[in-house]
């Protein structure tokens, strides 16, 4: 079984056998001038701000990465439940830094049975 990360708080096919920890990831990643100036540019005459959103896409991937090894450390073999919140860093208005932050729920999961109650009652039976 490959490890599995969602954001919903189970997965389908799956039962959560243990609830292990919550794990954490942070990433705190640093815009150029040049981003800046253009993203300042966009702000004031409207559009969308590519460059931040790559920057996004990029520490979303680390805080993923983080927080999958830091399950996977604690035993777990899924994630589930994760948030990620954002923020603009601007140290003594010198600079942006974007900040992304991520948790989670590590957690141990089985394939649940397929078989239900009713079925395994009704086989033999017929009608």
């Amino acid at each position: 079984m490959n490890f599995i990360i969602t954001t919903t708080n189970n997965i389908e096919g799956y039962k959560i056998e243990k609830y292990i920890a919550i794990v954490t990831g942070e990433a705190i990643l640093g815009v150029n001038f040049i981003k800046d100036w253009v993203a300042g540019l966009k702000d004031t005459f409207g559009g969308r701000i590519y460059d931040y959103e790559e920057e996004l896409r990029k520490g979303r991937k680390k805080v993923i990465s983080q927080l999958v090894d830091r399950a996977i450390s604690e035993g777990a073999n899924a994630l589930v439940g994760i948030r990620f919140d954002h923020e603009v860093l601007s140290p003594k208005g010198k600079g942006t830094s974007l900040m992304i932050m991520a948790t989670g729920t590590a957690v141990f999961v089985s394939p649940a049975h397929q078989k239900s109650e009713a079925f395994a009652f009704g086989q033999g039976v017929s009608g």
